[in-house]
């Protein structure tokens, strides 16, 4: 599955190919009233790449993120009271990384 991304972040919608050098391919359904009139068979099939993008873009109530932590860290490097505990990020990046390599 190739997923171009557009520098929007969203994925770039494919694009469909016109026959423009013949009159007779081009079909359309109109109605009385000179509208197209949608067809009963169209639908919409989104890949999982747009099923995530979408799901990370909408405003969802329940926030991943701590917003008073993320608060409180930023006061923090404004004061400069933050402090990085080095052995406590190295402790977490092996773990992760066993975690990856299926050594946990």
């Amino acid at each position: 599955m190739n997923t171009t991304i557009s520098p929007n972040g969203l994925p770039a919608l494919p694009q469909t190919k016109t026959n423009q050098g013949s009159a007779g391919s081009q079909t359309s359904t109109t109605s009385a009233s000179g509208s197209a009139s949608p067809q009963a068979d169209d639908s919409v099939k989104l890949t999982d790449s747009a099923r995530a993008l979408h799901q990370a873009s909408s405003v969802n109530a329940q926030s991943p993120v701590d917003t008073a932590k993320v608060e409180q860290i930023r006061k923090s490097l404004a004061d400069g009271n933050y402090r990085v505990d080095a052995s406590n990020i190295a402790d977490r990046l092996t773990s992760i990384e066993s975690q990856i390599n299926g050594t946990s």
